[in-house]
């Protein structure tokens, strides 16, 4: 899947944050939403997406944490 394809960010639309497309649903939602445990089918009735949404906001995640590093400070949260 290509998450160019179901994820935009425009800037008259919340701040150019990234947000599916069509919609003002940010990617940073629906990532809090599955990292809090919220099942695919429930966020997709909630924020009126689908399950393709859900699923390239989660290939969006994965390419940014494969790209970037993040120094971590041991005993820094």
């Amino acid at each position: 899947m290509e998450w160019r394809e179901r994820l935009t960010s425009q800037t008259s639309v919340c701040h150019g944050r990234l947000c599916v497309h069509g919609t003002r649903v940010m990617v940073s939602v629906i990532l809090d939403n599955l990292a809090a445990g919220t099942r695919f089918d429930d966020i997709a009735r909630d924020y009126d997406v689908d399950r393709n949404d859900i699923q390239a906001c989660l290939y969006y995640a994965a390419e940014q944490a494969r790209d970037r590093v993040l120094a971590l400070i041991p005993g820094i949260a």
